[in-house]
């Protein structure tokens, strides 16, 4: 097994790349699973998943027809981490609602947390110093920002100071990802009086319709707004970072193994935002001929579902930022999704309100993530059913795109308010599919 750690701008820390894959052609490896983690998860907490899901993954692969040896990476990138907050599980899925997701009356829980308690949790994530500052300082102005004494003029001030800071954080968009980058339209609105406290709405911390029918102390429905906007922040760091290290640091990684030894057949594994880590490795590695890559596995993503899309019945009207890329993989593109993963099938979408229509429905269908209902508007593509128990029969083909319903064991939401099963991933049955999808290879 090896070990990848990336900077946050894609640069490989260490090892040395050369040192990789001399050691990768070395173990005569044919096939090489790479695995990337997601949002929110610390270093101890990636090799924890790797520790439990690459022997899942050697048992199902092991002696399968056209899986020869094996090799197993793990990436390590700086994701941030947002505290856990005291959410309001949502109902159990039923009928018409179990099939879109749809989640009533829901609160993220985020107003419990202080200032200081956000601001210490995505401090470690930004490597700028003045970065790690402005994140402190937004922190002390919200806990602040509970003392009596301020005139309206003061608090206004007060909340342009915490939305300027935020604001000298957002990354810079990416061109041609406008489908993916909804939540900026929060994160740099011009009236963050107005809109923060629509974010507290959103998120469920102040009533719905109390904003525009001035409804208490505006001021505390802003605060816990810039709250729920820090949450949104971290999101839009992610996605940005997962493109930029999978783009520039993951995939040229890739293309250099490929050039050294073009038997190795790569099988790329991506959970939540460590999905769209692997996947924008695929704009990566070069022309279709030079990539190294048989599958792509993305489990519970968190990033847009038309990234992939045609331009037809893509409600953008234009092919996703990844389109082009999908002939970089050599065997499936598979996705699984959730209606138990709350973390992308009910918040993810939220982050982007502003952007969207006026119902979360429409909200959720524009700007939903992959883990809610994967790829959406390709071709060609297929439905199929993760099952519980008993060999499942995918019938993996190359080149097609797989939507895999991952509900009946994608499924525990014990102790997770905010997330459900999210992270509820490291199963036989995942590892089974990993190895399915990459035995099914061109």
């Amino acid at each position: 097994m090896w070990d990848l750690a990336f900077d946050e701008k894609g640069k490989l820390t260490a090892p040395a790349q050369e040192d990789v894959i001399t050691e990768v052609i070395a173990e005569e490896v044919e096939d090489l699973f790479v695995f990337s983690h997601g949002w929110g998860t610390s270093q101890d907490s990636a090799r924890e998943l790797y520790d439990e899901m690459f022997p899942l993954i050697r048992s199902a692969a092991t002696g399968v027809e056209s899986i020869g040896k094996l090799g197993f990476v793990g990436v390590y990138w700086p994701s941030l981490w947002f505290p856990p907050t005291p959410a309001t599980p949502p109902p159990p899925p039923t009928g018409a609602q179990a099939d879109a997701g749809a989640v009533v009356e829901a609160s993220a829980g985020t107003a419990a947390l202080s200032g200081a308690e956000i601001a210490e949790a995505l401090r470690p994530g930004f490597a700028s110093p003045e970065q790690q500052a402005a994140v402190t300082e937004i922190g002390r102005l919200i806990d602040e920002a509970a003392e009596a004494g301020e005139s309206d003029a003061e608090r206004q001030e007060r909340l342009q100071h915490i939305h300027a800071l935020v604001k000298s954080l957002v990354p810079p968009a990416a061109d041609g990802e406008g489908e993916d980058d909804g939540e900026t339209e929060i994160l740099l609105t011009g009236d963050p009086k107005k809109h923060y406290q629509t974010a507290a709405e959103v998120f469920g911390s102040a009533p719905p319709g109390s904003s525009q029918q001035s409804f208490g102390d505006w001021f505390q429905r802003a605060v816990n707004g810039a709250k729920d906007v820090l949450r949104v922040l971290s999101y839009a760091v992610m996605k940005a970072r997962a493109g930029d290290i999978g783009r520039d640091g993951l995939g040229p990684l890739l293309a250099a193994l490929h050039a050294r030894s073009p038997a190795v057949r790569v099988h790329l594994i991506g959970h939540s935002f460590g999905a769209r880590l692997v996947s924008f490795a695929l704009s990566g590695v070069g022309p279709s001929d030079d990539s190294p890559v048989a599958s792509l596995l993305l489990v519970q993503g968190a990033f847009s579902h038309w990234s992939f899309a045609r331009a037809q019945n893509n409600p953008f009207g234009r092919p996703g930022a990844l389109n082009e890329f999908a002939d970089r993989v050599h065997g499936p593109l598979v996705a699984t999704f959730s209606v138990y993963d709350w973390a992308v099938g009910v918040w993810y979408p939220k982050a982007s309100f502003l952007a969207g229509d006026d119902t979360m429905a429409a909200v959720a269908d524009r700007w939903g993530g992959m883990g809610s209902d994967g790829y959406q508007a390709v071709a060609p593509s297929a439905d199929r059913t993760m099952p519980s128990d008993g060999s499942p029969n995918y019938g993996f083909a190359p080149g097609t795109f797989y939507r895999v319903n991952a509900a009946g064991v994608i499924n525990n939401t014990d102790g997770e308010p905010f997330s459900g099963a999210h992270s509820d991933i490291c199963k036989p049955q995942v590892a089974t599919l990993a190895g399915l999808a990459a035995a099914a290879h061109a």
